[in-house]
Formats: structure tokens, C-alpha cells, sequence
């Protein structure tokens, strides 16, 4: 595929640098050359079969809008914008394009996900829940998507809403936590990311899925099929 990569941070780079290594034509374009998505026009999407966006909060949701008035595909791995989730889902099915996005394209944390679900059955005997997440100091968004996510499996599955501590110090790539204590025992459930390569491999995978499909996924809906 002809692939754009908006995004020349760290896990942008590290996304470029996988799918040229899996046979990808590549380009990238960083916040400087892309403000407020201007770059992203029907001219300059013509060739390209997919757009991966590792930004910013401030500035997905534009490169997001761009994608949908010029109809082009668009993987979302940029996090801190859920709120408009119902709104962007209706403008992505009226435009007939294909969007995929996830809080964490990593496989472990999907699979976090789904031992966090199992355990939530823990808050309806006596156990008391907490979600903690550490990231590096560059991290914009706090807390991250990817403990919004454990928070709302655990709401989902128990009907619990648990408090998010987060943590912004070093060059942490990420590590979640969920903590279930109880009077007789405490439960530690840890996704610790040694690089952001599992990040970056399962967004280049998202976009192989989702060519040539329309509609809005989320990842944690598709990554077996991948």
C-alpha cells in the first residue's frame, strides 16, 4: 500500500519504519507540515490507500474530518479525543470510508483487557479496585486511553467506576496496572510495554485489515482476525 503516516514522534517513526519493513511505500508528515490538516487534500490523498495518525489530541480530529471529505481510509492510533467518539462514528458511516482506532494497538493489552474483564468479578465480593499508569513525560493526554479503557471494561463488566492514578516521569513507554484488594488478599494485574514496537506492528496490521472494508471498528474488535 501507499501508506501517510501523520505523525513524526516517536511511535509515528517507529509505525513508518514497520511498514516499510513489511513492503510499504511510506510518507510522513509531521504537525509542522499537516496544521490543522491542510496538507490532507484530495490532491495529496489521491495516491495514498491509507492514513495512520499517531499526533496529538489537539490535532486528530481534524486530520480525522480531513480523511472523511476526502474519503480516504484512516487508521487512528492517537488518543484523548473520546469524547467525540458518537459524532465521528456518524459522520465515518454517512462517508462510506474505512476507520479502525484504538486506545493501544499492542496485543498484550488487548489481551489485559480481557483478564481485567474476568476480574472485575472480584468488585462484587468485598474487593476494592484501582487503575494506575505510568507514562513518559511527554505524554499529553492524562489519563491515558489505554487506563480509560481498563476503566470502562471494569464499569462494563461490574458496574463499577474505578479512580485513575496517573504517572508522567521519564522515557516510561507505558505500564497498567489494576489493583483488586480486598481484607484477606490483593490481586495485581500489570501490562508493562518494553518498547513501542508492539504499538507500532499492530497498527501497521490494523491498516492491512482494514483496506479495501468501510464502516468504524475498534481494534479490540478485529485483532484475532489479524
Amino acid at each position: 500500500m501507499n501508506i501517510l503516516i501523520l505523525g513524526r514522534g516517536k511511535t509515528g517513526s517507529l509505525v513508518a519504519e514497520v511498514a516499510r519493513q513489511r513492503g510499504h511505500h511510506v510518507s510522513v508528515l509531521g504537525a509542522a507540515e499537516n496544521a490543522k490538516a491542510a496538507a490532507l487534500t484530495t490532491a495529496k490523498l489521491a495516491a495514498i490507500d491509507m492514513v495512520i495518525d499517531f499526533t496529538a489530541p489537539h490535532a486528530v480530529l481534524e486530520d480525522i474530518e480531513a480523511c472523511i471529505h476526502v474519503g480516504n481510509s484512516i487508521v487512528v492510533g492517537t488518543t484523548g479525543w473520546y469524547s467525540e467518539l458518537p459524532r465521528i462514528r456518524q459522520m465515518v458511516e454517512k462517508s462510506g470510508i474505512g476507520f479502525l482506532y484504538a486506545a493501544n494497538f499492542s496485543i498484550g493489552v488487548n489481551l489485559f483487557f480481557e483478564v481485567a474483564r474476568s476480574a472485575a468479578a472480584a468488585l462484587q465480593h468485598q474487593y476494592f479496585g484501582q487503575i494506575f499508569e505510568r507514562h513518559h513525560a511527554q505524554k499529553k493526554d492524562a489519563p491515558s486511553g489505554t487506563a480509560v479503557a481498563v476503566q470502562r471494561v471494569i464499569r462494563d463488566a461490574s458496574g463499577t467506576e474505578l479512580e485513575i492514578t496517573s504517572f508522567r516521569e521519564g522515557d516510561v513507554v507505558g505500564m497498567h496496572e489494576l489493583v483488586l484488594d480486598s481484607p484477606s488478599d490483593t490481586i495485581y494485574l500489570c501490562h508493562d510495554a518494553k518498547s513501542r514496537r508492539g504499538f507500532a506492528e499492530g497498527a501497521v496490521c490494523a491498516a492491512e485489515w482494514l483496506t479495501g472494508k468501510k464502516g468504524f471498528f475498534d481494534f479490540k474488535d478485529v485483532w484475532r482476525e489479524m
